[in-house]
């Protein structure tokens, strides 16, 4: 539609098992389905299994109007499963191991990859886990001159530092929550200041510190409700930091993939980057007024593409 180049994402397409009803999820696979809807073309890049949740997998490929040349089908493995436990004290997420997302194979993936000759490639860290698809990751990064964008996601017991080292050292753009951030700070920097004021001059060096030690281009650190902050290598900050909670909050499930997707979205249309931000934020917000990380219906998403395409407000959070 207007002429960019396709968004590549790699990583876990899954289902959170509520044991009562089953929700297609993973990170990656949320950002590529609002990318989708926002008219990017993207691939998604990912491996599922011959079973029920890799039919509900499939069905949103369908729904969403993405193409499935990056899709694999593993004969053996079980499509990614969450299970999602309810408690008193909220919800204990158990992440299953030897999943189909965990073998995704070089050879279809490269395909897939060579085919668009992709702009960006988004990866993120849960899908690193296995051997199998962290040397799929590696040879789609050293096959492909796209520009890496790198959506951090620390899980415990999912995620060790050594995959974080190698994955900053990979990526040109990265974007972090506040935690992240701190894990970041104890990891790689003497600093560790906090983001209570995300424009004090400590946290600027010390972000600008992890922008120099790993060569990145930019990183942005999401601040929930309070919005984000960008600091680039050139020294210069952009925030954004007007609030866009919705005046009710349903779950903030998924709220950092509807970010990411925006902001690529936004980065692949030219807009200015505090414009991208604000907007960013704004969809973000709104994806925390509905239940699960992408909407029911397709409808949601026709009052952001009309007010971006012409330039207008972009509609509150609500």
């Amino acid at each position: 539609m207007h002429g960019s180049k396709a968004i590549a994402v790699f990583g876990e397409a899954l289902v959170d098992d509520f044991i009562t009803e089953q929700v297609v999820g993973g990170a990656p696979f949320n950002m590529a389905r609002h990318l989708a809807a926002f008219g990017e073309p993207t691939l998604m890049i990912t491996r599922v299994g011959q079973d029920k949740n890799g039919a509900l997998v499939r069905a949103e490929f369908e729904r969403y109007g993405m193409p499935q040349t990056g899709l694999q089908i593993d004969p053996t493995e079980a499509t990614g499963r969450v299970v999602v436990e309810r408690g008193a004290d909220g919800h204990r997420f158990i992440i299953l191991a030897d999943q189909a997302y965990d073998y995704i194979e070089t050879e279809p993936a490269l395909a897939a990859l060579r085919a668009v000759d992709p702009g960006v490639l988004y990866f993120g860290t849960l899908a690193q886990r296995n051997p199998a698809s962290r040397g799929t990751l590696r040879a789609m990064l050293a096959a492909s001159p796209a520009k890496r964008f790198l959506d951090l996601n620390v899980r415990d017991g999912q995620v060790v530092e050594r995959s974080v080292f190698e994955s900053l050292h990979q990526a040109d753009i990265v974007k972090v929550n506040e935690e992240e951030l701190q894990a970041l700070f104890d990891w790689y920097t003497h600093d560790r200041p906090g983001t209570a004021d995300a424009t004090s001059p400590a946290l600027h060096t010390a972000c600008s510190r992890l922008l120099r030690n790993f060569s990145l281009e930019g990183l942005i650190v999401t601040l929930g409700p309070r919005g984000a902050i960008h600091f680039g290598a050139d020294g210069v900050m952009t925030a954004s930091l007007a609030s866009h909670a919705p005046a009710r909050v349903v779950d903030t499930v998924g709220a950092g993939d509807a970010f990411s997707a925006v902001y690529l979205h936004g980065r692949a249309q030219g807009w200015p980057l505090a414009l991208t931000l604000a907007r960013a934020n704004e969809f973000a917000g709104a994806i925390c007024g509905i239940s699960g990380a992408v909407p029911q219906s397709m409808e949601f998403y026709q009052p952001w593409r009309a007010r971006w395409q012409t330039g207008a407000a972009t509609p509150a959070a609500s």
